[in-house]
């Protein structure tokens, strides 16, 4: 049973890795890259400036402490243990997947970027009450997710397996911020306004049209080759 679900996840992923154009080799690997959360962060953090330190900090404390539980558990606990090779390290596979970038580590199985992409989506949403804010970081979460499988380094398993740690610690970290708001910061009030979840949306919007249009930048400065 097993082999016979690894093969499907091999078949899926050579099936989705084939779908490249250069183009999308410098949109995906740019999307892939953690600098690309930088303009959403700030947004956040943005959202938090009149909200009190003490609210601000348990509030970032617990984004932090989502952002530990799903690397740690990914990357730290999962990949050691069960020690699945990424579908790059795979000789198997060498002649037939399209590989962008130098191929990540040796084990792939779960994705550390699908679990914390998603573990920060839910508890920002959850916690900000903003349907567009969460449905936005989801589909940005997404986006990371499909951009590992197209640069070659995590099958579907892997980044369905980060999806669930994601989620699970995301949801883990709004139930310790729930907490902490009830235990410590007089009840659990609506503490984000909706202009909040707005600024979060516009700034996942704005991260996908910057890096959808870094490929169209670089070769307009005549930089044509940026991936080795």
């Amino acid at each position: 049973m097993i082999e016979y679900l690894d093969s499907l996840d091999q078949q899926l992923f050579l099936q989705l890795n084939g779908l490249h154009v250069s183009y999308f080799d410098v949109f995906m690997y740019s999307l892939s890259s953690r600098l690309s959360w930088i303009l959403i962060l700030l947004a956040f953090l943005f959202t938090l400036r009149n909200k009190g330190w003490r609210q601000a900090a348990v509030a970032l404390l617990a984004v932090a402490l989502t952002v530990l539980i799903a690397d740690q558990l990914s990357s730290g606990l999962i990949k050691h243990a069960v020690e699945r090779l990424r579908p790059s390290h795979n000789p198997a596979l060498a002649s037939a997947i399209h590989v962008v970038g130098n191929g990540g580590g040796q084990y792939g199985f779960v994705s550390s970027h699908a679990a914390n992409s998603f573990g920060v989506a839910l508890i920002v949403g959850l916690i900000m009450r903003s349907r567009p804010a969460l449905v936005s970081l989801v589909i940005w979460a997404i986006l990371q997710c499909y951009s590992r499988i197209y640069i070659g380094v995590h099958y579907p398993g892997d980044i369905l397996g980060g999806v669930v740690v994601g989620l699970l610690s995301g949801w883990l970290g709004f139930v310790l911020w729930n907490w902490a708001q009830r235990r410590y910061l007089n009840g659990d009030h609506q503490l984000f306004s909706q202009s909040d979840g707005r600024l979060v949306t516009w700034a996942v919007i704005v991260s996908i049209v910057a890096v959808a249009a870094s490929p169209l930048f670089l070769e307009l400065i005549g930089i044509n080759q940026i991936i080795n």
